[in-house]
């Protein structure tokens, strides 16, 4: 579970992150959580952008893949959401929870 602190630091790193994922009218597929897992192994920190097309809500579709990929949601603004997991081998520092 992220703090506070955390969830602010990561959305600082994130603001100058292009979108990795895009969620279109497929909306959350099999596939999708595949190509997401991948992106989280590598980056640790990544953005996914909602189309227009996606029925899901925005929360909703944070959430849902958050859990599929075992990640935690550190923003979600506008149609864009970023998510966190920690890699095997940890590429960003996180400050330190209480």
């Amino acid at each position: 579970m992220l703090t506070g602190k955390q969830k602010r630091h990561l959305r600082g790193l994130g603001h100058s992150l292009a979108p990795v994922i895009t969620i279109g009218k497929g909306e959350i597929s099999e596939a999708l959580v595949k190509e997401t897992d991948e992106a989280l192994e590598h980056h640790e920190l990544i953005k996914v952008k909602i189309l227009e097309s996606c029925l899901l809500d925005r929360h909703e579709a944070a959430e849902e893949l958050a859990s599929a990929c075992g990640a935690e949601v550190a923003q979600v603004l506008g149609r864009t959401f970023l998510l966190f997991r920690r890699a095997q081998e940890p590429k960003l520092e996180l400050p330190k929870a209480k």
